[in-house]
């Protein structure tokens, strides 16, 4: 079942990249019932230019303003995690340095026009056309597309779900 979580998540002032992911899946986690048999998984990304947080664009400007922010250098992609069960959490960051070419006019121009930027972090989806615009990353790329599959995994087992063992293996 996906329930959705009402919370604001509008950055604390001067609030850094690592503790405004942490938090937005920490809160998410809390603002929803638990019922004793239940498990609650949630999970927030963003990117981050240094210490500036590029969430989900408003619109193609501010979207183009992000990816020229994020052409030609390395960025960090910042995926928290958040497992519940009952009152106890199961936290894990997921950090993932990727870079990005220098963009032309022309790409931008392109990838603002295919609308695939629109509500994604950082203006971008990696599993998509701007894939072809980053040659390098260091990290989880499943973490970049959104949940890191392999850390959601150790948590989910920690909280009690044997992930694996449900895969059918005989």
């Amino acid at each position: 079942e996906i329930r959705a979580p009402d919370i604001d998540e509008t950055p604390a002032k001067a609030e850094v990249p690592r503790h405004y992911v942490a938090r937005m899946a920490r809160q998410k986690a809390l603002a929803l019932d638990c019922a004793p048999d239940e498990v609650i998984l949630s999970a927030d990304t963003t990117v981050a230019v240094g210490r500036r947080i590029l969430g989900k664009p408003a619109d193609a400007a501010e979207a183009a303003e992000f990816l020229w922010a994020l052409s030609g250098r390395r960025h960090q992609v910042l995926t928290a995690i958040a497992v519940r069960r009952a009152e106890r959490i199961w936290e894990r960051l997921v950090v993932t340095e990727v870079k990005v070419k220098a963009l032309s006019n022309a790409e931008i121009n392109a990838y603002l026009a295919s609308g695939e930027w629109q509500g994604k972090a950082g203006a971008y989806a990696i599993q998509g056309r701007f894939g072809a615009m980053i040659p390098w990353l260091k990290g989880s790329f499943t973490g970049v597309v959104g949940l890191p599959v392999a850390e959601t995994a150790a948590l989910l087992s920690a909280a009690g779900i044997p992930v694996l063992d449900t895969w059918g293996a005989r």
